[in-house]
């Protein structure tokens, strides 16, 4: 009996063990596992685009917002004095441009009116070679006196020298208004570099109000009432919480039989209870210790074999209680891998 008893005794101790090694084993070829493993997401460094002093922060820390909602505002009076100051450029150069315009209206005017000028003087300067050539004729017979061929040779002299003023007021007037051309083209530039000022300047106005760029959780808000904040500078992060996954480091030597789409499930130690399902989204294409501030030198001399560990992008199937995650906490993976 004793004998019986220390057989069962054996057995029962024997057949869990058996059973939870084998159970191991089994797990083993179908699965790999590991601990270390990481939620994270996309964190967002709210900075201002523009320099001037907090009149207004809208969030507190661990705050929820909307894309586009309004997080803080920035003192908008010098701003809005650009704006103004670059909406009378504009005007001003518009009515430059209007007036350059009308004289130049008035320059074609002139111009024609000197062509007409030009037009008469050619035809008086006309007849009158047609008086001196009929004068020398009828002083070759006799029939006019040489004071008149004097009179005629002066009027042509007369003729010839207003036909050269004509002209050169002509010429003058084309000038004129081919340097008002140039003036315009010069006007239309600075208005064109005005219309960009403004549109720089209501940009600038627009950015005094620093808005959440996607949905989110406000975390590590640092900025004050009144500070004075510069482009670049970090005034609150933005958790993208919507947008959450697993990162796992796997040893190298778990690897060879994993594949992308393998499907997943991952808990997470804050919630023991709570069971994810997700996939094997990507790779790292190095090791963890390839992307350190100080890779490791192994030509030194000194050498100690260590398992390397890959980061594996692990995906969720569903949004359902991906509200309770939160980026940074630690979680157990589980790959299925036949």
């Amino acid at each position: 009996m004793p004998r019986f008893r220390s057989v069962l005794l054996i057995l029962l101790i024997a057949i869990p063990l058996i059973a939870g090694t084998g159970y191991w084993l089994l797990d083993r070829q179908h699965y790999e596992t590991t601990d270390d493993a990481y939620l994270q997401s996309n964190i967002v460094l709210i900075s201002p685009r523009v320099q001037g002093y907090v009149t207004h922060i809208a969030v507190n820390d661990n705050q929820a917002v909307k894309q586009n909602d309004v997080l803080v505002t920035i003192d908008d009076r010098d701003y809005q004095a650009r704006v103004i100051q670059a909406e009378a450029n504009i005007s001003a150069e518009l009515a430059h441009i209007e007036r350059l315009r009308a004289m130049k209206t008035s320059q074609h005017a002139h111009i024609e009116t000197a062509g007409a000028n030009i037009v008469a003087v050619q035809a008086r300067r006309e007849q009158i070679q047609k008086d001196l050539q009929r004068v020398n004729n009828l002083i070759d017979r006799g029939s006019a006196a040489r004071q008149s061929l004097d009179k005629v040779q002066s009027e042509s002299k007369q003729a010839a020298a207003e036909l050269r003023g004509s002209q050169a007021s002509a010429s003058a007037e084309h000038n004129q208004l081919a340097t008002l051309d140039i003036e315009i083209t010069e006007t239309e530039a600075r208005l064109e570099n005005a219309q960009a000022q403004l549109t720089l300047a209501k940009i600038d106005l627009e950015h005094t109000q620093v808005k959440a760029p996607v949905d989110g959780i406000i975390g590590n808000r640092g900025v004050q009432l009144g500070q004075l904040v510069r482009p670049g500078v970090a005034l609150a992060s933005l958790v993208q919480n919507s947008k959450i996954w697993v990162e796992a480091n796997f040893k190298e030597t778990q690897l060879q039989h994993m594949r992308l789409g393998q499907p997943v499930t991952v808990k997470v130690d804050a919630y023991p209870d709570l069971e994810l399902t997700g996939k094997v989204d990507s790779f790292s294409p190095a090791s963890g210790s390839e992307f350190s501030i100080l890779p490791e030198e192994n030509a030194t001399g000194n050498f100690t074999k260590i398992v390397r560990r890959v980061p594996a992008k692990i995906v969720f199937d569903s949004p359902e209680n991906i509200e309770l995650l939160r980026p940074g906490l630690s979680a157990e993976v589980k790959v299925k891998v036949h």
